[in-house]
């Protein structure tokens, strides 16, 4: 490898040069094994190679020097050469400064001949211009008019500026020397005003906005520029209106066409812009809607409330439009405006709008009513008559009949309707939307409020409330001598569909409105009392169904179980007694009608309590007979399937209670010598002792077999 510079760039690995040095050196390397290895030519090769470095390394240095050199020599002549740029900087700023002194010299020289020449000026100006008044105010005293301001019709402009400040020269005159041109004067002010004014409609209609302008600037001296600015907003409003029904689009798109014309035309365009749009809302947008809805005010009040409704948004939307418009420096300007159109409406409206909501919910209900040619009646004054008739026909063989205008037991008719409740419902929450709208801030939750209570009023009192009443008053008596009809189950669920209605539509439309005000906890606490009424009302309903269920499955078992079939000796010759599969066929009825009748934790209290009053009811049936052998068999079996049909009731607990009632009537079939072990087994350990002796007295040879032994 030739010795060079370029072999020792970064990066540089020195193992991998001298490795590479060796295996480019013949025999130096592995190629021809331990025999082609010839360490003295390696070493000569080394120590020749090192020669080449040390040659190149004084090459290198000496060029290292030469640069050193070079660079040196470099930056001296650099140095010199920044000292001569310093110095020629340093006499050019002296000239600067010098020449910048002689500059405000000569300023301030000029600024004092200014002053002094128009010290001399503005006098000779002010008499020159006193002298072309005086000609002009001559001119007016003769009555002869000359001038080519006064006589070329082109030369209007300049008419009126100086007209305009004669005008104003001459209100300092003594009326009595100088009433004839005073006269004569003010009668050329208005006569050039109205020349003026006229050329500025004709322009407007001509669409000459250069000229317009030139006009407005001119018309800004006079008095009557108010005219030039109403004449302007008459020929703007003046035949823009064509379609009625889109009046609020309208005025949008006039605006944004005025207001360019505005911005090009006056020096004021804020207070134009501000004119312009008042005088839409007083004339255009109040006759419009005074007309709307004076047409239906007294003969339709829901299309009254549903055009105020949608007129109001609209002209709030047009007023949000609109605010990008500077109209002055009032923030509230459009709300007043608006203000201004809706009042002698908004102060009655939750008049109008609580007298149409109750008229719609009396008419709802009505028309549900009469669909089921049902009179409504009051409840409420006759409740303690009924219940007293319903006590003396529980205690004795009494019956009163219902009577022609009191609810028929048979039917399953609940007077209640989802139908009418989602109608109700929808007309008031259209009614909270327009209160929204409608009502100011401060009288907002107290009308949310009004019309929340007419909810309450119609929904919950006149129409739950109402049809939980006629279903308490229908539910059969406790003691029934037909199968009840216990349809009041119904009503709990459709009562529970049709309140839960009305929980959302209170969570959504009415708590925003009412959330931030004292109205809040009334409207939560007049909610809340209604949701306990009524279920004191629904949980007493539904306790005298159950009553009367468990009264008809008495009634069964009264009437079908014989004596016979628990003290007879003969083998069973079915597998349960005839009262038996009547009671379960019935239960089963009871069970299906109560999961369709109910939901959610209402099914599985009801069922509960129901599984209860049935285990009860058995256990009570079964303490009024006496058991033979054969006959405990039997009531083993009967038990047996009461527990099979208890369990759809899904109950755990009622479950267990039937498991325990087998358990005891074991104990009617158990050999005596084996009584006292079978009493000590786990399965009546949770059972006190007297109830295992009750049982066990049942038996036909409690006396015989002196059983009451094992309980001493």
């Amino acid at each position: 490898i030739m010795a060079s510079a370029e072999l020792f760039e970064d990066p540089f690995d020195p193992v991998e040069y001298v490795e590479r040095l060796a295996w480019r050196t013949p025999g130096g390397g592995t190629k021809g094994g331990a025999q082609g290895f010839n360490p003295q030519q390696l070493h000569d090769e080394f120590v020749a190679h090192i020669t080449e470095l040390k040659n190149l390394d004084t090459r290198i240095q000496r060029k290292v020097e030469r640069l050193e050199t070079t660079l040196q020599r470099e930056a001296r002549a650099h140095v010199e050469k920044v000292a001569d740029l310093q110095k020629s900087h340093q006499v050019a700023f002296s000239h600067f400064q010098s020449l910048d002194d002689r500059i405000n010299y000569v300023a301030t020289k000029v600024v004092h001949l200014g002053d002094q020449l128009e010290g001399v000026n503005t006098p000779r100006a002010h008499a020159a211009e006193a002298l072309k008044l005086m000609k002009y105010f001559d001119e007016f005293l003769s009555d002869e008019f000359t001038s080519e301001a006064f006589v070329n019709p082109y030369r209007v402009h300049d008419a009126a500026d100086i007209v305009h400040k004669l005008h104003l020269i001459a209100q300092e005159l003594p009326y009595d020397r100088f009433a004839p041109v005073k006269a004569s004067i003010v009668s050329k002010y208005h006569t050039i005003e109205s020349e003026l004014l006229n050329e500025f409609r004709e322009a407007h209609k001509n669409n000459e906005v250069a000229k317009m302008k030139e006009l407005a600037s001119t018309l800004s001296h006079f008095k009557g520029y108010q005219y030039c600015i109403d004449a302007f907003i008459e020929e703007s409003i003046q035949n823009s209106f064509y379609n009625r029904n889109e009046i609020f689009s309208e005025v949008g798109n006039l605006c944004a066409k005025v207001h360019k014309v505005i911005l090009s035309v006056f020096s004021s365009p804020e207070q134009v812009m501000g004119k312009l749009v008042a005088k839409i809302y007083q004339t255009k947008l109040s006759e419009h809607v005074s007309g709307k809805l004076r047409e239906h005010r007294s003969t339709d009040p829901e299309k009254y409330l549903q055009h105020l409704h949608k007129l109001y948004g609209q002209t709030v939307e047009l007023s949000g439009k609109l605010s990008q418009y500077k109209l002055g420096s009032d923030s509230n300007f459009l709300n007043k405006l608006t203000k201004s159109i809706f009042k002698t409406f908004l102060q009655t409206y939750i008049e109008v709008e609580e007298s149409f909501l109750k008229e719609k919910a009396m008419l709802i209900s009505q028309r549900f009513y009469d669909s089921k040619n049902h009179t409504k009646k009051q409840l409420h004054t006759g409740i303690g008559i009924q219940d007293l008739k319903a006590v003396i026909s529980d205690k004795t063989s009494i019956r009163f009949g219902l009577g022609s205008s009191s609810t028929d037991s048979n039917t399953r008719e609940t007077y209640l309707s989802q139908e009418l409740a989602i109608n109700l419902l929808q007309e008031t929450k259209m009614g909270f939307g327009r209160c929204k709208t409608l009502s100011s801030q401060s009288k907002l939750a107290a009308n949310a409020t009004r019309i929340f209570n007419l909810l309450l009023e119609f929904l919950c009192k006149q129409h739950i409330e109402y049809a939980i009443d006629l279903g308490l008053m229908a539910v059969p008596p406790s003691d029934p001598k037909t199968e009840p009809n216990i349809y009041f189950l119904d009503i709990v669920q459709q009562t529970n569909t049709v309140f839960h209605l009305f929980e959302k539509q209170f969570a959504d439309p009415l708590l925003p409105l009412v959330s931030a005000s004292p109205s809040y906890s009334e409207c939560v606490q007049r909610k809340k009392k209604v949701r306990e009424r009524m279920e004191v009302q629904l949980d007493t309903g539904i306790d005298k169904c159950l009553s009367s269920v468990i009264g008809w499955m008495r009634h069964i078992m009264r009437t079908e179980q014989k004596k016979s079939d628990f003290s007879t000796d003969q083998p069973p010759q079915q597998q349960y007694t005839n009262a038996c599969q009547m009671l379960c066929k019935y239960v089963k009825k009871v069970i299906d009608t109560m999961r369709t009748s109910l939901d959610g934790n209402n099914v599985d209290a009801v069922l509960k309590e129901f599984g209860t009053r049935y285990h009860r009811l058995v256990y009570d049936h079964l303490q009024q007979y006496s058991f033979s052998s054969m006959g405990g068999m039997m009531a083993i079996c009967d038990v047996n399937e009461y527990g099979k049909c208890a369990q759809q009731l899904q109950v755990p607990f009622v479950n267990s209670l039937f498991e325990s009632l087998h358990s005891l009537c074991n104990l009617l079939v158990v050999a005596p010598e084996n009584l006292r072990q079978v009493c000590s087994g786990d399965q009546f350990a949770n059972l006190d002792r007297a109830v295992l002796h009750t049982f066990v007295q049942l038996r036909s040879d409690y006396r015989s077999a002196r059983l009451a032994k094992h309980f001493s």
